[in-house]
């Protein structure tokens, strides 16, 4: 069968010419190396590497054919290791990602293959990979404690390899390449925490109160109006609204946190009072969607918790781009019971 994940980037060419024989003996341990890049300029060499890559999709079917599922955490963090490898060496990564992203994979693989348990959730920052967004890294390690982590497997061990591959495309072309990796990111968490709210896993009456929805309103720098948000960013508070109704839930309550990012203004408190009236913006913004005023409330915490740090990014244009996540309002839509 051919396994759903994230991103496509293994053709289907590749997952129906699976190398099979790879499985058999003390092969299925070995691990499989890459041409070094300056290698890859000839069809022998491109098409070995291609081979280690398909042998590895072997292994990770063979496993799901043998009855682990595809929702399975690890089976799911070994193929999307593979993904972004795959991904960044059709992309002509000249860094040791692609080999580092496919070794991860393959350590999972053999440790399915052998029976290792537990097996450890840890996510390495592959090829030194820059760690950013501390927020959606907890947001995904408080799911792995509840109860409907068994259905949001998936989407948190891709969420996670995602962020490393974020972090890695960040160190090398800096954020505007990583941006893209950081969104698939985003989405994998709002899912993940979707799918462990919906996760039929006990009794209603000993089921835990849901955790809240969480969306993110970002803003130009040192702006705070209406006018002055990303619009993109909007349709996260439209996507939790429809979540509401489309899961019927019943809010309980919003709670706002207004940020700024590090850059300083004019005075020590600037960035608080900048961080409020961002708050206060969007609590207008949803009592215009018809949120009752009553059942929201804010706070602000400046330059206090910022989620990107962006050290060493140049030119200024390109630092104020890489900090936007701090200019942020945070809405928590609290859930009932």
């Amino acid at each position: 069968m051919t396994l759903p994940h994230t991103r496509s980037t293994l053709s289907r060419a590749l997952l129906a010419t699976a190398l099979l024989s790879a499985l058999a003996g003390p092969a299925a341990a070995q691990q499989t190396r890459l041409n070094p890049q300056e290698k890859r300029i000839t069809d022998e060499a491109i098409h070995a590497d291609l081979q280690g890559y398909e042998a590895t999709q072997g292994r990770i079917q063979a496993l799901n054919d043998g009855g682990r599922p595809v929702r399975d955490y690890h089976l799911s963090k070994a193929q999307c290791w593979l993904d972004v490898s795959f991904h960044e060496y059709t992309r002509n990564d000249r860094s040791a990602f692609p080999q580092e992203a496919l070794t991860e994979s393959e350590k999972l693989i053999v440790a399915m293959e052998t029976g290792v348990s537990p097996i450890p959730t840890d996510t390495p920052l592959v090829n030194n990979a820059k760690y950013l967004r501390d927020d959606l890294w907890q947001r995904l390690k408080a799911i792995h404690g509840t109860p409907g982590f068994s259905c949001a497997q998936q989407a948190v061990a891709c969420g996670e390899v995602e962020l490393v591959h974020a972090g890695n495309e960040f160190n090398q072309q800096q954020w505007r390449h990583s941006k893209p990796y950081i969104q698939i990111a985003e989405d994998l968490v709002n899912d993940a925490e979707a799918m462990a709210r919906q996760c039929a896993v006990a009794p209603a009456a000993a089921a835990p109160t849901p955790g809240p929805l969480i969306a993110n309103v970002l803003f130009e720098f040192d702006r705070d109006g209406r006018k002055d948000i990303r619009t993109y960013s909007l349709e996260s508070i439209d996507r939790a609204l429809a979540t509401l109704a489309g899961e019927q839930r019943e809010l309980a309550g919003v709670t706002l946190v207004g940020h700024a990012d590090r850059m300083q203004g004019k005075g020590f408190d600037y960035n608080q009072g900048l961080s409020q009236r961002r708050a206060q913006t969007v609590r207008e913004l949803l009592i215009g969607r018809g949120i009752a005023a009553d059942r929201i409330r804010y706070e602000y915490r400046g330059d206090t918790q910022q989620v990107q740090q962006c050290d060493g990014v140049k030119p200024r244009a390109a630092l104020l781009e890489c900090l936007l996540p701090n200019r942020r309002v945070e809405v928590r839509f609290e859930l009932a019971r």
